[in-house]
């Protein structure tokens, strides 16, 4: 357990850890799991990632770009980058895509750039390319004729698995009370797992005291506003 004292608290976020053993698979990520073990025997250059945020899509992402070598660029980027460059690269894992029609050209012409090329390509987007507001037929054609694997919201089993995790990572002891109290009162999502922990540790030393269920009471009902009970 971390010493305690009435010390100044320097708040110093601990960065997500997306390495190949800090992915813990569950029933919702499974599929997508076995899908990029099986790489490179994929049945097409392009695949989507698909998923709600926090689902452990840019975790699984970043384990396959580390694999291969990929370049990794948020879509937002894409009119920027050079394209010719990163087509010449192992892989590409293109983060985020879907929020716009901004960079509908430099799109299409990367996945025909990939084809050409021989390489991989990794899409992860929140939803199916239906739904992104494509205006250009084409590439809507040739993201759709993509293999897609999904990640489902974390099921209970995986959001527990995640926050004992990220309490260990802080070197932080807590009771399997305080885990269970957290797992059926945050969010559902990766991203709300690390919030609280991060959040739990500043408050556990600025109280200089364990993190016990009655301080993550005080936590959730501070985060959710002034007179909410989550209880």
């Amino acid at each position: 357990m971390k010493p305690f004292s009435n010390q100044l608290t320097l708040d110093l976020p601990v960065e997500p850890r997306y390495g190949r053993e800090d992915f813990l698979v569950s029933p919702s990520n499974a599929q997508a799991w076995e899908t990029f073990e099986s790489f490179p025997n994929w049945p097409d250059r392009v695949l989507l990632l698909l998923g709600p945020t926090g689902a452990g899509k840019s975790h699984l992402g970043a384990i396959w770009a580390t694999q291969v070598g990929a370049r990794t660029l948020p879509a937002s980027q894409l009119p920027m980058a050079d394209l010719q460059a990163l087509a010449r690269a192992p892989g590409i894992l293109l983060e985020d895509a879907g929020g716009g029609v901004a960079s509908e050209k430099e799109l299409f012409h990367l996945l025909n750039l990939v084809r050409e090329s021989g390489s991989f390509m990794v899409i992860t987007a929140r939803h199916w390319p239906d739904s992104w507001g494509l205006a250009t037929r084409d590439l809507l054609s040739r993201l759709r004729l993509a293999p897609a694997v999904e990640i489902s919201e974390p099921d209970d089993a995986l959001v527990r698995a995640v926050l004992v995790k990220l309490f260990v990572d802080r070197q932080l002891v807590v009771d399997t009370s305080v885990v269970e109290y957290l797992a059926v009162r945050i969010e559902r999502s990766l991203d709300a797992a690390r919030a609280i922990v991060e959040e739990l540790d500043r408050e556990a030393l600025a109280r200089g005291k364990p993190i016990t269920r009655p301080v993550a009471a005080d936590v959730l009902r501070r985060l959710d506003g002034e007179g909410a009970d989550p209880s």
